[in-house]
């Protein structure tokens, strides 16, 4: 470790630990009041924009994937309350949880099962319409549904669509080009599990494996695309397409809590909890709710404490900068959607003004999660997901946030979410090994 690095160790509590491989909550001190108003790189305009965009591809969704003809062609999860597990991280963990504990069951969502499913799509069908746009195929007055017809499938055919991926991404715009048509490539990590890259070849998806790590998958991932003209890479790293489709989740559950009857305001906060892999999804979300709620929702990332890279760029302030491995780190977890060593250049620095703070998880807890999850609540989620539940078992970082923040009054007010990330898709067979793990 460089002395620059070393300086973060000796100057910053949570940078020490994580360094050390312990489990760490770090709390930004560079959120501030109206933190989403600073922002400049993206606007509430262009998470409008994206709704509409979604609104427009609703109809041909509904077509092809007959799994959301009851939503009407929206990608959307469930909103439910899990008070058993809040018993269970009150008596396991000591996490002295008051208020409401839900879980937003992006685990659950339709085609790829994941929080992916969300930004994936999004971008994907982003950069079809421009295609048929462009091709004088299609306006945005015509009916979406007409995207199904062969001689669409036969233009996008033309085209390449290439991802760099860890798994969940990758399943969802693999999944979702292959049915518009395009040729997909996914460049798979080694930490991706083998039963995502076996869906995805069922799919018609070129799957390319790599012995090296997610970084490393994306840059060749790059590479392979810019050679080929008719090739468009959906750079999870630095897309502003991924970040606004996974905006557009804060007005929908702002929808599903005031359906519920649940008030957010300054007497009765909101506290969400996002695993965090490259930042893309827990960022865009992030932004989503800060825009919808501002001061009265307060954001968490979550992440492996072998992957802690959002944790280790904010902290420092050298962001997409550094590496876990800079700091010894292995960047290995079995949380394969967070085995990422450096965060997005592009996230970062746009949501530092507004995320509260980042927590970190062992492995072995993920599982005692996930299984504590599956036996209070009868609910399944990847482990990965579980790294959602990270922050409220550091109650006492938890507790002094509260303090700090004038909340402790409040406490009992709040609505705690955690956001599960990815399960519906994962096979039997790897649930039971899953349940076994780390035991």
């Amino acid at each position: 470790m460089n002395s620059e690095l070393n300086r973060f160790v000796e100057t910053i509590p949570a940078v020490a630990d994580a360094a050390a491989g312990r489990v760490t909550f770090w709390v930004n001190p560079k959120r501030v009041s109206g933190g989403e108003k600073q922002i400049t790189a993206v606007t509430p305009a262009m998470i409008e924009d994206a709704r509409a965009r979604l609104e427009r591809f609703a109809p041909y969704i509904a077509k092809v994937f007959p799994e959301t003809q009851a939503a009407g062609g929206l990608i959307e999860s469930e909103l439910a309350g899990i008070p058993a597990i809040r018993d269970f991280l009150n008596e396991h963990y000591s996490a002295g949880v008051q208020g409401s504990l839900m879980l937003k069951k992006d685990s659950d969502l339709p085609i790829a099962g994941s929080i992916k499913a969300r930004g994936g799509i999004y971008e994907v069908l982003k950069h079809a319409e421009t295609l048929a746009i462009e091709a004088g195929m299609l306006t945005e007055q015509d009916d979406y549904s007409i995207l199904a017809e062969p001689r669409f499938l036969e233009f996008f055919g033309r085209h390449t669509v290439q991802v760099g991926s860890t798994g969940n991404l990758g399943m969802s715009i693999g999944i979702m080009s292959a049915k518009l048509g395009f040729r997909v490539i996914v460049h798979m990590s080694a930490d991706a599990k083998q039963w995502k890259k076996d869906l995805l070849r069922s799919r018609g998806v070129e799957v390319i494996e790599y012995a090296s790590d997610y970084c490393a998958a994306v840059e060749q991932g790059r590479k392979n695309s810019d050679l080929d003209p008719m090739s468009y890479f959906v750079d999870d790293e630095n897309s502003t397409d991924l970040f606004m489709g996974y905006s557009v989740a804060g007005k929908r559950l702002a929808n599903q809590l005031k359906e519920q009857n649940i008030t957010v305001d300054a007497d009765h906060p909101l506290f969400v909890y996002l695993p965090c892999g490259i930042g893309g999804a827990p960022g865009g979300v992030a932004y989503g709710l800060k825009v919808e709620f501002g001061d009265n929702v307060h954001c968490f990332f979550t992440e492996p404490t072998q992957a802690c890279c959002m944790l280790l760029g904010m902290a420092t302030g050298l962001q997409d900068g550094v590496c876990v491995q800079d700091f010894g780190i292995s960047g290995k977890t079995e949380a394969d959607g967070l085995a990422v060593g450096r965060p997005s250049a592009f996230v970062g620095r746009v949501v530092e003004p507004l995320v509260s703070g980042i927590a970190t998880i062992q492995d072995n807890t993920l599982y005692d999660l996930m299984r504590g999850l599956l036996d209070s609540e009868k609910t399944f989620i990847e482990p990965s997901s579980c790294a959602a539940f990270a922050a409220l078992i550091q109650p006492e970082v938890l507790h002094k946030y509260l303090e700090d923040n004038g909340l402790t009054d409040k406490a009992a007010n709040i609505t705690h979410i955690a956001w599960a990330t990815g399960g519906r898709m994962v096979p039997e067979e790897t649930r039971e090994h899953y349940l076994h793990m780390g035991l």
